[in-house]
């Protein structure tokens, strides 16, 4: 069974391009929960389904046929058979995924599923980044980690990525989201990290090592 490796943090803090690249450093799997949920916003607004009703958005979740890649280098997603990589990166699906995600029975299903998927992957560990990961999903990781910035850092850094997100967009969203989880405040055995001075590099190397002195993971490369 794969080890898991929980990252949380709010949008912008780097957990996503940080646990890509540890995960490729200690020949990890990459599991990334919010390209899920975006997938499964996507599936719904695609359908013209009610946002709102959380028995259809759970039904969906529960059918879903997307495939998640946990190889960090090949993040192609896929929604009945459509690649929906680039689209659900796109303002409509942005803000409409933290309605989706509001649903308590949406997240147990595609959390379930989470557990499930690393529980059969083909790798000594898979890093799982997102919301609640420490908390919910992966409580019992050996290797838990919020990684936190100050909220002008983690605007600067979304604008330089050139996704289209506003400061307005990130503020609302990380509001949103923080209504359901608490993605700001560590938990009791969750080691916090604060990149707002850290270059990338840098906090690539303070996770990779935390982990490895968590873990019996050896870095490779």
């Amino acid at each position: 069974m794969s080890v898991i490796i929980a990252i949380d943090g709010p949008a912008g803090s780097g957990k996503s391009s940080v646990s890509k690249e540890a995960a490729r450093r200690l020949g990890c799997g990459y599991l990334d929960t919010g390209a899920a949920y975006r997938s499964l916003a996507w599936d719904c607004l695609d359908q013209g389904l009610d946002l709102e009703h959380a028995d259809t958005i759970t039904a969906v979740a529960e059918s879903h046929e997307q495939l998640r890649p946990l190889n960090p280098d090949e993040q192609r997603h896929v929604v009945r058979g459509v690649d929906v990589t680039d689209a659900i990166r796109g303002e409509e699906v942005s803000s409409t995924v933290s309605a989706v995600a509001a649903h308590h029975d949406v997240r147990d299903t595609l959390n379930a599923g989470f557990r499930r998927l690393v529980e059969s992957a083909p790798y000594p560990g898979v890093i799982v980044e997102g919301r609640d990961i420490t908390t919910v999903v992966a409580p019992d990781s050996p290797a838990r980690i919020l990684l936190t910035a100050d909220e002008a850092v983690r605007i600067a850094r979304r604008e330089a990525e050139h996704t289209g997100v506003t400061a307005e967009a990130l503020v609302r969203r990380d509001a949103a989201d923080s209504k359901v989880v608490n993605f700001m405040t560590a938990a009791d055995g969750v080691w916090t990290l604060d990149t707002t001075e850290m270059s990338f590099d840098e906090v690539v190397d303070a996770v990779v090592d935390y982990i490895t002195q968590r873990t019996e993971l050896q870095v490779l490369r």
